[in-house]
């Protein structure tokens, strides 16, 4: 067993981190105050790749492994939550089901777009009216006419829609078809009948920009499924199993920057005559995080490892962002806590860390779907290895 990064991998953490920690980082706390990307950074990631992850190397992607995703989301993570969290909706949901299932047309089409630093890409799946529940929930409907799809409905919590040139969007394409009932169609945001609505305000992650959008009478062509009609089910849920992935990575980013802030501030602050990383419940504040960061970085990365060998990678994609969403939370809750008073201050980024990981346990499945994920997987081993020959 092999737990080190090949030299090429750690080569690219190298690049990633330096890129993070002179244009990314340093200006966290403005995107955060502002609700405003810092555009000027995501240009320059053009030049490393940083937006070309999922994109098809002849048109000029990166289209690297799946590790090599996860070290570029962690170092975001570390640096910007909110620019972590459109870089990875960017790529994971907005790029990677075009570049999977997209025709030569319509690659041709949107990724020199999209990989130029100028937009980012979105999908759209969850709507008011259903989150977790895609299968009994969403109500978008895209119904066939001649050559073109009319499209009718609405989503919501849409990362990057009012920056993205293209939207991937989840529809009923048939309302008696079940799990085969449904189609992924490029739509692109210039076309008469959509509307994104102004960016939500939130909790956390404020300069990511999320919206609600409208169809009304949305008309695009026939031609712009993604794959085959009735392909879109099970498409989005090898897109999410792969986001997972993506968004595990960025919590144990957000997780090690609190993790980092707590351990520096604590050998900096005194108290009785010393030091508080001195004192022993701080020392175990300190221990419980290395300790669980690890144990849910090796789960996450083993997820990708498994992904980029060819292997079924469902269960533990889910146990993965699980483990690395809930750690982040209590390594951020920690961290403020040894910060004491200072830490819900604006002054310190522990603050903004605690805010932007709350996202973690919510976006791409919650944690409690990813114990469903979880359990059905561990049943469905138990029975075929239970069951006689």
């Amino acid at each position: 067993m092999d737990f080190e990064l090949s030299q090429e991998q750690r080569m690219w953490q190298r690049i990633v981190r330096d890129f993070c920690e002179s244009e990314v980082k340093p200006y966290a706390a403005e995107v955060d105050e502002s609700a405003k990307l810092h555009w000027d950074a995501i240009r320059k990631m053009k030049d490393i790749g940083l937006i070309s992850l999922e994109a098809p190397e002849e048109l000029g992607g990166m289209e690297v492994d799946t590790i090599s995703i996860a070290i570029a989301m962690e170092e975001l993570g570390r640096a910007c939550g909110s620019t972590a969290l459109s870089i990875a909706a960017h790529n994971g949901l907005g790029c990677a089901p075009i570049k999977r299932w997209g025709t030569r047309a319509q690659k041709e089409r949107w990724f020199p777009s999209l990989i130029s630093g100028e937009v980012l890409g979105a999908l759209a799946l969850t709507e008011p009216g259903a989150g977790s529940d895609l299968l009994g929930g969403v109500q978008t409907f895209a119904r066939r006419e001649g050559d073109e799809w009319v499209i009718d409905g609405s989503k919501a919590w849409i990362t990057n829609a009012g920056v993205a040139p293209v939207i991937v969007v989840l529809c009923r394409t048939d309302r008696e078809a079940g799990a085969r009932g449904f189609s992924l169609i490029l739509v692109d945001t210039k076309t008469p009948g959509l509307t994104i609505h102004p960016p939500e305000k939130k909790m956390g992650l404020k300069g990511s920009p999320t919206h609600m959008i409208s169809f009304d009478g949305v008309r695009v062509p026939y031609d712009s499924v993604l794959g085959d009609p009735g392909e879109g089910f099970r498409q989005t849920m090898m897109t999410l199993d792969n986001g997972r992935i993506g968004i595990g990575a960025l919590a144990l980013g957000l997780g090690q920057a609190a993790f980092e802030e707590g351990v520096k501030y604590a050998k900096q602050r005194r108290a009785f005559g010393k030091p508080i990383a001195e004192h022993e419940a701080i020392q175990w504040m300190i221990a419980d995080a290395a300790m669980e960061l690890d144990a849910a970085r090796l789960l996450v990365y083993r997820a990708a490892w498994l992904k980029d060998h060819g292997k079924d990678f469902t269960k533990q994609a889910a146990m993965g962002k699980l483990l690395a969403t809930e750690v982040a939370e209590r390594v951020s809750r920690n961290a403020i806590q040894i910060h004491g008073s200072y830490g819900y201050s604006r002054e310190f980024p522990v603050e903004r860390i605690y805010r932007d990981q709350r996202l973690m346990t919510i976006g791409e499945g919650t944690s409690e779907v990813q114990r469903l994920v979880i359990s059905r997987r561990v049943l469905q081993e138990f029975d075929t290895v239970a069951s006689p020959a």
